[in-house]
């Protein structure tokens, strides 16, 4: 009897120690994840939400290996405290060939290359990040939250526009624009939620 104790007591363990350790290829949950941006100008700022179209994450023994993630750029909504009929033309502003002309763009892909481990889930993360075509990489902190059956990554990321050939507004390309110059960049709260 206490043979059989300690062998399931084991078996037990092992179990645990297995599922800890998580393998294996999960789907971004687009419903649950959620990107915010914001982008700033001399004279004040916008935001909205802009939704994730696909993505795959893949953990091999409890760590981050892999991260594909494609946002559908068609998706941008504007969150700004004024009247839809304001919202409609900054958002038809923002999708047209002035910004990330989204009728020949309509997706824009993060990969991830590479991550670095700190203390208490917290990562460094590389990787490209391609808009409009153009590729650059991109470094950012993240938070990073690993289980068995679940990858919860939560960050901050601010990526420069005008590597990616989005001029308007910007003194990176113009001068003399006074205080309708429009930073170059532009802020992302990312918080990705992915599955088995």
């Amino acid at each position: 009897m206490k043979k059989t104790g300690l062998i399931m007591m084991f078996l037990a363990v092992a179990s645990f120690a297995f599922a800890t350790e998580g393998t294996g290829r999960m789907t971004v949950n687009t419903t649950k994840s959620t990107i915010a941006w914001l982008g700033k100008k001399v004279t004040g700022e916008h935001g909205g939400m802009i939704s994730v179209k696909t993505g795959v994450i893949s953990i091999e023994n409890g760590e981050l290996k892999h991260a594909d993630i494609s946002v559908d750029m068609n998706s941008m909504t504007c969150t700004d405290d004024m009247g839809d009929e304001y919202k409609g033309k900054l958002i038809g502003h923002l999708q047209s060939p002035d910004f990330f002309n989204t009728a020949e763009f309509p997706t824009s892909n993060f990969t991830m290359k590479s991550f670095e481990k700190g203390r208490d889930g917290k990562y460094t993360v590389t990787g490209t990040l391609s808009i409009k075509g153009i590729k650059h990489d991109i470094t950012f902190p993240a938070s990073i939250k690993i289980t068995d059956k679940e990858v919860i990554v939560d960050a901050d990321v601010t990526f420069d526009r005008a590597k990616y050939d989005i001029r308007y507004g910007s003194d990176s390309f113009f001068d003399d624009l006074g205080d309708k110059v429009i930073y170059d960049d532009v802020e992302m709260k990312l918080h990705i939620v992915a599955s088995l």
